[in-house]
Parts: C-alpha cells; sequence; structure tokens
C-alpha cells in the first residue's frame, strides 16, 4: 500500500501537492468556521461526580463562580476602625462593579480567622463559567484598588472564575511558547541533521499543514465527539513529533539511495516500499494504541485519543503522498540551501557518530549479547523501581502552579488563616419533594451527624431550589482536598452519612461531588480501566508486529522491549514529581503524587511511538536477512545503518517534549518529561543494546512463525531493495553463496560484508 500510494504520487505531482494545499485549507477553513464543541461538565468526570453534574444541568443550575476576599493585619484585629474601613470598601467597591451577586461581609457570615486577625468577604461572580471568568477582570481591579488605598493590610482575591481567568490565560500563552519554541528546535536539528535548508523544512512544513488540516477535523467533528483545551495540546505535541519523524524516515531513505547511485524513480521506489512501509506500520500502531484510551469511558481521554488519531492518520497521509510528490518535483534539489559549516560538521558526525561510536557500542554487544541483556535489563529495572511507591491523584490547582505563583500564594494564606479543605464536597440532593418535613429533617440529620463525625467541619452551607425539587448541601471535608484525610470523610460521608439520612427519603438521589471526589472518582476509574486498556494495547501491538513481520519472537521482544521503557520513564516521573529527586533541575518541586491521568495517557503515547523505531530499525535488519545477509551481519547492518536517522528522529522527539516539561502546568510538565525521558531511553539503550543484544542470541529464531499460525494476514515486506545501478523493477541483489552461512565470531570481525 505505501509503495503503491508513493509511485502515485510520484506519478501525479501536481495533483498529490494541489491537492493536499486544498485539504488542508478546506479543514482549516471549515473548522474554523464551526468552531469547536467543549466536554460538558456533566461528561468530564465519571462516577457520582457525573451524575451530580447532570441533575444540576438537568435543573438549570450551574454551579456558581464563587470568589473570596481576603482582608488580613499582622497588627489589627477585625475590630479595629481602619479593618473595618478596608472590609467596608471592599465590599462597596465589588458591589459598584455590578459584576457580582451575593456580596457577604465577614461581620454577617462571621468568616473571621480564630485569631481574629483575618476576615473573608464572600461573592459570586455574575454569568455562567466563560461570562464569569470576562466578567471577574472589573472585581479583580476593584480588589486592587482597596489593596493601594490600604498598603499596610493584605487585600487579595481568589476564587473560581479568577483563577480559572489566570489558567486559561496562562494555557493560551503555554500553547503559544510550545509551538514557537519546539518548530525552530526541530528545524534546528533537521538542518544540523541534512546540513541542507530546503531537506531541513521539508519535514517541519509538513509536521505543520498536518497538524492545522488535523485541528480543522477534530473542531469539524467536535460535535459528535467533543474536544478540549488538553486534546489541542496533545495534538500539537504528538503532531510534530511524529510528522517530523515519518517524513525524517522517507527523506533519509530517499537521500541513502541516491547517494548510492540509483536514479530518482528507483530512490523514490524504494524509499515508498521501506522507509513508507514503516510509517504506515508505526502510524496504524499509534492509532490502535490510542484507541485503548475511549475504554476509559473517560471524556477528557476520549477527546485526546481521537485527536491524538486524526493528527497521526493526517501526518502518515502527508508521509505517504504530498511527500513523495514534492521530493519527485524537487530531485536532488532537496540538497540546496547548503549551510558550509553545517555541512562539514554533519559530515564530521557521520563519519564519527554514524561509524565510530554506534561500532564502539555495538561490537561488543554482538560479541556478548548475554552480557549486554542482563546489563542494560538491570539498569532499566533499576530505573523503573520507583514505580512501585508510584501515588495518583488529580492535583488541585495548588499543586498544579508553579512554586511562588500568586494564587498559589493567596491559596496558602487562605489555607493557614482558615484551616481545612479548599473545596467543599457538595452532595446535590434531587427529591420528589423537596420542602417535605420529612426532606427537611433530613437535611438538617446530615449536617448534623457532618459536624459530630469529626472528619468534617463547618460551616456548612444548604441552597434549597424548590422548583426544580433540588438541593445542595456542601460540607468542607479534613485534610489538603485529595489527601488520605480528605478521601476517608469522603467515603464516610458517602457510605454512610448520606444513605442514613437523606437517601432514606423515598424517590432521592443524592451523589456528592466536589474537587475531593472528583479525584476520587477519577482514580477508581483510571484503576479499573487500566488493565483493560494495557491488554487491549499490547495485545494489538502485538497481533500488528506478528502480521507485519511473520515472527512470533519480533512480535514478542517488540512488546517487552516498550513496556521496559514505559516502566523506566514511570520510574523516572515517580522520582522526580513525586519524591522530588532532581525537580529543582526542572524549575518545579515534588508535589507528592502524578497527575491521575499521565500514567495511562504516557503508556499508551509511548507505546505507538516506541514502534517508529522499532518498525523503522527491525525492518531494516530483515531487508537485509531477505537480500541473504546472516542474521549477525543483518542486524549489524540495520542497527548501523539506521544509526543516523533514529538519533535525529529521537533528538527532536526529546526536544520537543523537553519544550512541554518546561511549561507552567504541573500537569504538563510530568507529561513532557515522561515523554521526553522514555524515548531517549528507548532510543539508546533500547535500540543500541538490548535490541541487538536479544536479537543475537535468539539468532534465527528471531524469523521462527509456526506453521498453526500461517493464516494470518500476510503485511511482511512485499518487496526487497533492488540491487545497486537497477533502475527499473524492484528485485533481489544476487547473494554471494558465502553470505548464506553464519560467519564464525572471528571471521564477523574482520570480514567486510558488502551490502
Amino acid at each position: 500500500m505505501a509503495a503503491a500510494m508513493g509511485a502515485w504520487s510520484a506519478r501525479h505531482r501536481k495533483t498529490a501537492v494541489f491537492g493536499w494545499l486544498l485539504f488542508v485549507v478546506l479543514a482549516a477553513v471549515l473548522g474554523g468556521m464551526h468552531g469547536s464543541t467543549k466536554v460538558a461538565d456533566a461528561e468530564a468526570m465519571p462516577g457520582q461526580v457525573s451524575r451530580a453534574a447532570e441533575i444540576l444541568d438537568q435543573a438549570g443550575l450551574k454551579p456558581p463562580s464563587t470568589e473570596t476576599v481576603l482582608v488580613q493585619s499582622s497588627g489589627l484585629t477585625t475590630d479595629a476602625p481602619a479593618f473595618r474601613t478596608a472590609v467596608e470598601q471592599v465590599v462597596a467597591a465589588v458591589d459598584g462593579t455590578g459584576k457580582a451577586t451575593d456580596v457577604r461581609s465577614p461581620y454577617d457570615t462571621k468568616a473571621v480567622s480564630a485569631d481574629g486577625h483575618s476576615a473573608l468577604v464572600q461573592l459570586t461572580v455574575k454569568g455562567e463559567r466563560e461570562e464569569a471568568v470576562k466578567n471577574v477582570t472589573a472585581v479583580v481591579d476593584a480588589v486592587a484598588a482597596v489593596q493601594k488605598q490600604h498598603p499596610d493590610l493584605t487585600v487579595v482575591e481568589l476564587g473560581d472564575a479568577s483563577s480559572g481567568k489566570w489558567m486559561d490565560e496562562q494555557f493560551a500563552d503555554d500553547f503559544a511558547r510550545a509551538e514557537w519554541t519546539a518548530v525552530p528546535l526541530a528545524l534546528g536539528i533537521l538542518l544540523v541533521a541534512f546540513g541542507a535548508l530546503v531537506a531541513a523544512v521539508l519535514p517541519v512544513v509538513l509536521a505543520l499543514t498536518a497538524f492545522i488540516a488535523a485541528g480543522g477535523l477534530v473542531a469539524l467533528s467536535s460535535g459528535l465527539l467533543h474536544t478540549s483545551n488538553s486534546a489541542s495540546s496533545v495534538m500539537l505535541l504528538v503532531g510534530l513529533a511524529v510528522g517530523v519523524d515519518y517524513c525524517l524516515f522517507y527523506l533519509r531513505r530517499e537521500r541513502e539511495e541516491r547517494a548510492a547511485g540509483r536514479d530518482l524513480e528507483t530512490s523514490l521506489r524504494i524509499a515508498a516500499a521501506t522507509s513508507g512501509r514503516a510509517v504506515l506500520v508505526s502510524g496504524i500502531t499509534v492509532v490502535i494504541a490510542m484507541a485503548g484510551m475511549f475504554l476509559t469511558g473517560i471524556a477528557e481521554f476520549k477527546s485526546m485519543a481521537y485527536a491524538t488519531i486524526v493528527v497521526v492518520v493526517t501526518a502518515v497521509l502527508g508521509s505517504l503522498t504530498v511527500l513523495p510528490a514534492l521530493l519527485s518535483m524537487l530531485g536532488d534539489k532537496v540538497g540546496k540551501g547548503r549551510v558550509p559549516f553545517l555541512g562539514k560538521l554533519r559530515r564530521a558526525d557521520a563519519a564519527t557518530t554514524g561509524g565510530r561510536f554506534w561500532n564502539a557500542v555495538l561490537t561488543p554487544v554482538l560479541r556478548r549479547p548475554l552480557a549486554a541483556t542482563v546489563l542494560a535489563g538491570a539498569v532499566l529495572i533499576g530505573l523503573s523501581a520507583p514505580l512501585l511507591t508510584m501515588h495518583t491523584a488529580n492535583l488541585t490547582f495548588q499543586q498544579q502552579l508553579p512554586k511562588g505563583n500568586e494564587l498559589v500564594a493567596v491559596s496558602q494564606k487562605i489555607e493557614a488563616a482558615f484551616p481545612g479543605s479548599p473545596a467543599p464536597a457538595s452532595v446535590v440532593i434531587k427529591a420528589a419533594d423537596i420542602d417535605s418535613p420529612a426532606m427537611t429533617a433530613a437535611i438538617a440529620d446530615l449536617k448534623a451527624r457532618a459536624l459530630a463525625s469529626g472528619q468534617m467541619h463547618g460551616p456548612v452551607d444548604v441552597t434549597v431550589h424548590p422548583q426544580q425539587n433540588v438541593a445542595t448541601v456542601d460540607i468542607p471535608l479534613n485534610g489538603t482536598g485529595n489527601d488520605k484525610v480528605s478521601n476517608t470523610a469522603l467515603k464516610t460521608l458517602r457510605e454512610q452519612l448520606v444513605p442514613a439520612t437523606v437517601l432514606a427519603v423515598p424517590g432521592t438521589e443524592a451523589p456528592v461531588t466536589g474537587r475531593t471526589a472528583g479525584s476520587y472518582d477519577f482514580n477508581a476509574k483510571m484503576t479499573g480501566s487500566m488493565p483493560l486498556v494495557f491488554g487491549f494495547v499490547v495485545a494489538f501491538a502485538f497481533l500488528l508486529m506478528l502480521t507485519s513481520f511473520r515472527s512470533l519472537a519480533v512480535a514478542g521482544t517488540a512488546v517487552v522491549l516498550n513496556l521496559l521503557s514505559v516502566g523506566a520513564a514511570y520510574g523516572v516521573l515517580t522520582l522526580v514529581f513525586q519524591h522530588g529527586v532532581g525537580a529543582a533541575l526542572l524549575g518545579t518541586e515534588g508535589v507528592g503524587a502524578v497527575e491521575s491521568w499521565v500514567p495511562l495517557f504516557l503508556f499508551v503515547i509511548l507505546f505507538g511511538l516506541s514502534m517508529d523505531y522499532h518498525v523503522f530499525v527491525v525492518s531494516r535488519i530483515k531487508e537485509g536477512r531477505d537480500r541473504g545477509l546472516p542474521t549477525r551481519a543483518a542486524i549489524a547492518h540495520g542497527i548501523r545503518s539506521t544509526a543516523g536517522v533514529v538519533t535525529s528522529a529521537a533528538v527532536i522527539m526529546v526536544a520537543v517534549f523537553a519544550v512541554f516539561g518546561t511549561l507552567s502546568m504541573q500537569a504538563m510538565k510530568q507529561m513532557g518529561v515522561g515523554l521526553a525521558v522514555a524515548v531517549l531511553i528507548d532510543a539508546t539503550i533500547i535500540r543500541a543494546v538490548l535490541l541487538p543484544a536479544v536479537m543475537t542470541l535468539l539468532g534465527e529464531h528471531n524469523w521462527y512463525l509456526p506453521r498453526w499460525l500461517g493464516w494470518l494476514p500476510d503485511l511482511s515486506h512485499g518487496e526487497s531493495v533492488p540491487p545497486l545501478g537497477s533502475g527499473a523493477g524492484v528485485q533481489a541483489p544476487p547473494v554471494p553463496p558465502q553470505a548464506a552461512q553464519e560467519p564464525q565470531p572471528h571471521q564477523a570481525r574482520h570480514r567486510r560484508i558488502e551490502v
């Protein structure tokens, strides 16, 4: 299929190029006109949290955007006239904006700290979330004006709308920074790899156009499968990485064949039949791996999976169609724009890294494969060891934001003055008659039992909506919000207090929601779905490799090696972001937990992306064997001939992923660092040591397929590389009789095998 697509594109160059441009423009324009439908609150989280959001949505009740203004003094108490004046000015200023409702003075609500030096002004910003985020600017400015009038006091604001506004703006800034940093990085690495401007620009342009087209397609289909901001970030991250890599694989092989003396047509045919096929198999593997995320049943994961699948399919399509057409048009002009210094640097690097370095690594590995396997395996198992202590949680915004952030500082001040969970659990009650005496008594009983439990504290707020027969009971939990104390209090509320009180009234529903509940439900859903997702991805990856290479050993080796690289990435992630080892080097700190969705997301992404290198390298090894080389010589040839492109591709991926490790949000940092570490391990320890060592130990067993599996569809190589100088049909080169036998170790060290 890949060869046929490449051949068609080379013959119909203008149709392929202008067809691609038309596709990208139409997808982007139509997607922009349609707009994106975002994941709703009711579908964003699983379990009781989802049901609570659904009840409120059906009743037309949107969660209010509440804000809190802290007025604090180290010397004055709340009874001091100056302190009272500041509080009154805050209430008047906020009320005067016209953007807030239900502004409550601490002298009415008794929201005064135990030491008498802090007070909270509470309010609700008008509008639903998006409108509230816009309206809160006027409120924040009003509070800042009061702070200027009282420099001896602390007057600061924190809440849903103000933190949402900051995070939205920061998310947009980070996304823009990632774009403007990752693209020049990739271009610079490609410029060094090729030493020519045209060859370096091609992969970046195709990757960007694939990303633009995929963004339009995702927006167009978002009415059926809702999208999210995280999906856009992931689409950029993966799309740029795989788009550049796929083009790099294809372009390097075409350049290699041209350098070997083959004509343009034959070089393109070989690139399509070899690298094009590797790109196709790699893309299918990424798609299968990402499809496993649909099994979680979580809308956010579905949106990320779908966006990634669309961008990968688009990148594969571009690599197999428009790239051969462009290469056919450009011919040897693809090497234009050479930078003299970079050209010399690249040639020197190829002579050392591609030759001496890889020889220095590969020679002892092939000579002592068992020792190399044991040593590399021990290193990976050691890196994976911290995985046993991994703790996942939905990180609070205090944990998500960087150290020293203004919002975090305000939150810490409020928490110090008013200890307790920063966000209460909310019992959403839907009853046949919310005003009935039985329900009124049950709600009062729930409030009393919560305060008497010792695991929750006041103030407990009850809001009744008689027309909708819905009520909410907000109960603050002990603990920090996502620690063991808060989770224990949540279980007590859900499993003991709610069933014994409000649920005892017939015809009542009472799911418990809130930040703690969201984190708990998300983790429970993740824990339950991970074995299913892991099994799905591993099984389908194994089957794909089995049918692609017609070998049990190759398929099994691919799965085991990928699991080892994923385990090592998990271990490093736990060590850095949970325990804080080396976190300061990344400009962060250990937060005691790994973001809940990161491990599963890393697994499916890494399992897909690792196949890029694996398929590319093993395809070259099998190609050498199919041409008559003994297995050991084929392994050496495959590793050495792919060393340059694998190194370049890995450096690009690590650089792109590392950019995300520099962003502000903790979840993005964890995702970027995890991916960068895994790709680095995969391209070095796995591909340079473990893969050749294990394949050498297996010998001819690498290509074993039992007869009873002969019914499997054959997706293996349908074509092989023509002999040098052949410009027509693709045929196998003549095999020297002596090459059909495996050389002895001393012969392998001294005999040069011509390929």
